[in-house]
């Protein structure tokens, strides 16, 4: 990213740029600014294209037509697949695409063994741009702060992460309702994190998961009925449950295995911050537990799906289950 901001803010521009990553919020953010950079409000010679339906031979013919009254002609094109199949037509274009044109690819997931990809590279830049790190979102998080002139303490940032997930677009979103509602307070603290965040729904099933490993019947019904009455379908909520049970089964395996948390949160793509939290609360249950339960959250489905049981009550007696 620091090559990407040199670029724009030196002006001296590349022909082609990829960007691309789990981030979504920043990936955003640098197409716009680099649109901005490159066409400004020349609306004329700027293009965009979306989606798996993009021809590439129509965008060369496209980057061969000259710019009307303009230096460059500046295509966008965002969320092609073209970096994983159909790239080739385009991965010969551009080592001598024409020079008016510029090309910004906007991609999720990348073959970085693809031909495409290695042009880009080699002709322009590709950054990637991740889900950041919980000390990264946490300055982030501290600056927004500070330019509404308030202050949050380290400790509230990290609850504030933990509740709102590491989404930079909704962190972003539930800071604005953050700054809103404690208008006139200088310093921020938990009490208005809980009074205006939401909660993550999958935060909502680790605290229920944490409250059947405690045997907490009733908290965990509770936590189960609230999501209910967010509108969260059962169904969703029972993919929740088995995902959680097949994570904690896996990081429990992993320890067993002599592994540490950084290898854990790599093969288990959980972020590092958290894996401490998942080993805390499978250290509760037994590893044939967590396979049983697994199994249990199969049944439960197959029960819904052939008319055996109602998808809501099939979740709540998982929940009694594994609570009793």
């Amino acid at each position: 990213m620091k090559q990407l901001n040199e670029d724009i803010k030196a002006g001296q521009l590349k022909q082609v740029y990829l960007l691309y990553g789990e981030e979504a919020y920043l990936r955003k953010q640098y197409r716009d600014r680099l649109k901005e950079a490159l066409a400004g409000e020349d609306t004329m010679n700027c293009h965009y294209f979306e989606g798996k339906d993009v021809r590439p031979a129509e965008i060369v013919d496209l980057a061969e037509t000259l710019p009307f009254l303009a230096p460059r002609r500046v295509i966008v094109i965002e969320n092609s697949g073209l970096f994983k199949r159909g790239g080739e037509v385009l991965a010969e274009y551009i080592p001598d695409m024409a020079q008016t044109a510029y090309f910004v690819f906007v991609e999720t997931e990348v073959d970085k063994r693809s031909r495409l990809f290695k042009a880009v590279r080699d002709k322009g830049r590709a950054t990637e741009f991740p889900v950041q790190d919980e000390n990264t979102l946490g300055r982030w998080i501290a600056g927004m702060a500070a330019k509404e002139k308030k202050r949050i303490a380290d400790r509230d940032i990290r609850y504030f992460i933990e509740k709102t997930g590491t989404d930079m677009a909704n962190i972003k979103t539930e800071l604005e309702k953050l700054f809103c509602y404690a208008l006139d307070k200088e310093i921020i603290t938990q009490e208005e994190i809980d009074a205006i965040c939401t909660r993550r729904v999958t935060n909502q099933i680790f605290e229920m998961i944490g409250a059947v490993a405690d045997k907490n019947q009733k908290k965990a019904l509770a936590l189960y009925y609230d999501l209910l009455a967010l509108k969260e379908p059962p169904m969703r909520i029972l993919f929740l449950i088995a995902r959680q049970f097949n994570l904690l089964m896996q990081v429990k395996e992993y320890r067993g295995q002599g592994y540490d948390n950084k290898t854990i949160a790599e093969k288990t793509g959980l972020r590092s911050f958290v894996v401490g939290k998942y080993l805390a609360q499978a250290a509760h249950f037994e590893k044939d537990t967590l396979r049983e339960a697994v199994g249990a959250c199969v049944e439960a489905e197959e029960s819904v799906k052939t008319g055996k049981l109602d998808d809501r009550m099939s979740v709540e007696l998982l929940i009694l289950t594994y609570s009793r």
